[in-house]
């Protein structure tokens, strides 16, 4: 029984991520490694994970493969998430990701099932009976081969008519796709946001102003990922910044995903948006700090969030 708003997270493009570890990695060379870690994955799932990890409620909605959606699926129970399926033909693809002793982690993503708009009608079918005012719905990742833009953009639309506030967090959309949808958050990371403005961002106050030309906009909520320096927010309210303690990481994959799940807990807790921000980077350098996919344990995120520092711009 849901006692406050819902959060739900929409995947339509799962993975296994999969985590290599090798000694040493050449491109055009055969190279020997060993799987150390095979998780479900994808934006949405990563989100809901970490929800579910620090105890808010959410549901996530997935599209499975016929072929290996129950292997997958045995994975969320593992977690304890609370998710509902759409089975489609084939299989769920795999993100591999190879780290050495001597380099930056190397990633390979691979392409997901083809499938068609209809997967938009049967996600609709799920969430429209269940929607409220207030509720937010996060729509991440890539969209699948066979499902157009404008197809996505109207259903995303008619959810939004049904009272869900829009998280967004997709290289698929353009900058005026987001413009003309206007989400209520959006968190590019500084390569994208220059990639929006079609200029170059190389200054903290570029960064703030990119942020600000945004909203302006309107979209209400531009959070954008610093990677270790924290994170910004600009929103009605103004603009603030978050910065982490140094952290030893063990891996970034999913680090994001799970900052939009900390901005989302605060908002589920009725805070303030210094605290929405100082959650997220909270959430999301503690989840650098578990190996592989894993979300942020509750443990690491107070540890980290004690030493979050939080500037009014």
């Amino acid at each position: 029984r849901w006692l406050k708003m819902k959060i739900i997270t929409i995947t339509l493009n799962p993975a296994f991520d999969v985590h290599c570890s090798a000694g040493h990695f050449e491109a055009c060379h055969e190279n020997l490694a060993v799987v150390t870690e095979r998780e479900a994955g994808g934006k949405g799932v990563n989100i809901s994970r970490a929800l579910a990890m620090n105890n808010v409620k959410n549901l996530a909605l997935l599209a499975v493969g016929s072929e290996n959606g129950d292997e997958f699926c045995r994975e969320l129970d593992k977690d304890g998430m609370e998710y509902e399926t759409i089975v489609v033909e084939g299989r769920i693809r795999e993100n591999i990701t190879i780290h050495t002793n001597d380099a930056p982690e190397t990633r390979l993503s691979f392409t997901g099932f083809d499938t068609d708009s209809a997967l938009l009608t049967a996600f609709e079918e799920k969430l429209i009976p269940i929607l409220a005012d207030g509720d937010v719905v996060t729509f991440t990742g890539r969209v699948p081969s066979g499902i157009s833009i404008e197809d996505v953009k109207a259903f995303l639309r008619r959810l939004e008519a049904k009272g869900a506030r829009l998280v967004i967090d997709s290289r698929s959309f353009s900058k005026d796709d987001l413009l003309d949808m206007k989400p209520w958050l959006i968190k590019p990371n500084e390569e994208e946001i220059a990639v929006y403005l079609e200029r170059e961002i190389n200054s903290f106050e570029s960064v703030i102003e990119g942020a600000r030309e945004i909203h302006a906009r309107g979209i209400e909520n531009v959070m954008i990922s610093l990677g270790s320096k924290g994170a910004l927010l600009v929103c009605k309210d103004g603009a603030f910044v978050a910065r982490p303690p140094k952290i030893t990481a063990l891996s970034t994959i999913g680090a994001g995903d799970s900052s939009i799940g900390g901005f989302l807990s605060a908002v589920y807790d009725g805070t303030d948006p210094a605290e929405m921000i100082k959650r997220a980077v909270s959430f999301g350098s503690a989840a650098c700090m578990s190996a592989g996919t894993r979300p942020p344990v509750p443990a690491d995120v107070a540890k980290v969030y004690a030493d979050v520092t939080v500037e009014r711009i």
